[in-house]
């Protein structure tokens, strides 16, 4: 009776086991890159808040921060688009994307395509430079990251908030 009970603890956990990197496996990685619209430096922000598949509810614990500034986004197998935010000031302001908005516009949602990204990479448009600056900001992505250029908000938007 004990030997049983033994074994179907061992088989139990083995399941377990099993299914628990069968679930690891289903999850992809997408590195991300934030870059100052103006400048093209690498920005590291406080927070990413990420969105999934049009869904208003915002995942501050998918993203994981690197040691360079970059993060790595965790994305479950079946997402197919997610949108991408970044917060500075203690968590306090939002960067505005500066494929989603030009300067003095209000800040748009942007989806991006998750096999895109892991197929050939994206990089987003540069709206929040001049076209001279920013044809000198051109990056280019690797498979699996993605490159969003940023800026703060400006002081007539900050004396809107």
């Amino acid at each position: 009776m004990v030997q049983r009970v033994y074994r179907a603890f061992l088989l139990l956990l083995w399941v377990a086991a099993l299914c628990g990197s069968l679930h690891a496996q289903t999850q992809k990685t997408i590195t991300i890159r934030l870059l100052d619209g103006k400048t093209g430096r690498l920005v590291s922000p406080e927070n990413f808040m990420v969105r999934i598949d049009h869904q208003q509810t915002i995942h501050i614990d998918w993203v994981k921060h690197n040691e360079d500034g970059t993060g790595e986004l965790k994305v479950p197998d079946n997402i197919s688009v997610f949108s991408l935010h970044a917060t500075y000031n203690n968590s306090m302001d939002i960067y505005v994307n500066c494929d989603a908005a030009k300067q003095g516009d209000t800040p748009g949602e942007r989806w991006y395509t998750v096999a895109d990204i892991l197929t050939a990479g994206f990089v987003t448009p540069n709206g929040c430079a001049k076209p001279k600056v920013a044809d000198k900001l051109k990056v280019a992505a690797k498979p699996g990251e993605l490159v969003v250029f940023v800026r703060r908000h400006n002081w007539m938007e900050q004396s809107m908030d």
